[in-house]
């Protein structure tokens, strides 16, 4: 969506406090022994308390109110009764809708202790996610994004999966601009609107390049099988760049 005035700016900001409050909040309860559906409880809980509801469950009846995935899961893992172990790589993405208004939010984390490329990999995750919100801003090029995630994944020795794409949010889970990159793209024309509402959401990895469907009809796997990370923001390009809507107050 496209922002036409300050109450949907405030009904966007409170959505994506929610899920950033949910993330952390996750990302923090994660301990060896419990289950990935112990741990979906408890976003179901906050997401509950704040009035807000899962935009997976909402949106494609995903059977899960969050999405959790577990090592050689990318993305879309289901909540279960898989048990969390130490030195797991857990990626958890939370989306929710409250008013009419959606925002989405993910992270990894890593369970210790911790091997060093596991670290290392969760730190380059989030320099790749920020590397990509500084291309952003009213009248540039949604290339950009791509381009420099792309030049910050090549110089650091990782991959990108190239079949995960950000997307617009903003009245829906998923909306204009459709299959936004976050990799090098050279058939991407487009230029980003004043109050142009998407995420940015790169999959940074020890070597996988796509990703993948499993056993279910949901979660996704690495192709070929690396580590990967992903870390996700909703945000709003400005005059001025990114106004990011998902930072826990």
């Amino acid at each position: 969506m496209t922002i036409s005035n300050d109450d949907d700016l405030k009904c966007l900001q409170d959505i994506g406090r929610i899920v950033a409050q949910t993330l952390a909040a996750m990302g923090k309860a994660i301990e060896p022994g419990m289950t990935t559906a112990e741990l979906d409880q408890i976003g179901r809980s906050l997401l509950d308390r704040a009035g807000a509801r899962s935009a997976p469950e909402l949106d494609y009846d995903f059977p899960g109110a969050t999405c959790i995935s577990v090592n050689d899961e990318i993305a879309h893992g289901i909540p279960g009764a898989r048990r969390i172990e130490a030195g797991d790589l857990i990626n958890i993405d939370v989306s929710a809708e409250k008013a009419g208004f959606y925002s989405d939010t993910g992270a990894s984390f890593a369970v210790p202790p911790v091997a060093r490329r596991t670290e290392r990999l969760c730190r380059d995750g989030r320099r790749a996610l920020w590397v990509g919100i500084g291309q952003v801003g009213a009248g540039k090029p949604l290339a950009g994004i791509g381009q420099a995630i792309g030049r910050f994944a090549e110089k650091n020795g990782y991959t990108l999966v190239r079949n995960l794409a950000s997307h617009g949010v903003g009245r829906s889970l998923h909306e204009e601009p459709t299959e936004l990159a976050t990799w090098p793209d050279r058939s991407e024309r487009r230029v980003m609107q004043k109050g142009q509402v998407f995420t940015i959401e790169p999959f940074l990895s020890l070597g996988a390049n796509w990703a993948e469907n499993g056993d279910d009809a949901w979660t996704l796997y690495g192709e070929p099988r690396a580590p990967t990370v992903q870390y996700e923001h909703t945000l709003v390009a400005t005059a001025n760049g990114a106004m990011v809507l998902t930072l826990p107050a």
